[in-house]
């Protein structure tokens, strides 16, 4: 038996706080009988839960790594009809995308049926870093490398301190192309960060997500992710 929130959100419906808002919204009926409370218990394979009108199906949870190509929306739908990220998973599950990357951003992003797992890896306090690479116009200062380093002041608040390596910097072209590691997830962050310090973002590719890496993938490919991987990022949100 576990608690209906729980169970609802590892459905893929939503997750773990939504849900809690759906049952104390009236919105969950357990057994033809509306649920209210959260810390009632359940279990799939002997009682019905129906959440917004539609019963809910245990499903074995699944997540994928998939290597984003430019010109993809992170969601699971858009209503300009544009290519979503998962249009390149052929799965009949329901599975939607773990924070997002840019339309013009490439590169790894995970997917999953699994709210609790989104929700874990997605919260703030969970210090999980993805690095990026980053084409840039101009070449930037020692000193504006260390004020990414320190954190920077954007609208929505100060930067966490980033790590930050220089690959390579080329004068006569005008460009840099630097490698940025974060682990917080705001809106456009990194393109902002260099905007900042004024040098703009040409290119962005985000090249791991902790541990994980695009090793053997090339844009719009997929993998399911390994037992070991899924267990190791837990533990990676929790530490």
């Amino acid at each position: 038996m576990e608690r209906l929130q729980k169970v609802i959100a590892q459905a893929g419906v939503t997750s773990r706080r939504k849900a809690e808002q759906l049952i104390l919204e009236g919105k969950v009926i357990v057994n033809g009988n509306k649920v209210t409370e959260l810390g009632t218990k359940v279990d799939l394979q002997h009682d019905e839960v129906i959440v917004e009108g539609v019963p809910l199906e245990k499903e074995e949870p699944i997540y994928f790594l998939l290597y984003k190509p430019t010109g993809v929306i992170s969601s699971v739908d858009d209503e300009k009809g544009r290519k979503v990220v998962t249009d390149f998973i052929p799965t009949d599950k329901r599975i939607f995308p773990i924070g997002r990357l840019d339309y013009d951003t490439s590169g790894l992003i995970l997917l999953t049926n699994d709210g609790d797992f989104a929700n874990l890896l997605m919260h703030p306090k969970h210090e999980i870093y993805k690095t990026y690479i980053a084409k840039v116009e101009g070449v930037p200062l020692r000193e504006d490398i260390k004020k990414l380093e320190k954190g920077i002041h954007l609208e929505d608040g100060r930067t966490a301190p980033a790590k930050v390596k220089v690959s390579r910097s080329d004068k006569k072209k005008g460009t840099s192309i630097i490698e940025i590691s974060i682990h917080e997830g705001r809106n456009r962050q990194v393109r902002r960060m260099f905007e900042a310090i004024g040098h703009p973002v040409m290119k962005l590719k985000r090249e791991n997500y902790g541990f994980l890496n695009l090793k053997g993938l090339n844009a719009g490919d997929f993998r399911e992710l390994k037992p070991h991987e899924v267990k190791r990022l837990r533990e990676l949100a929790v530490t």
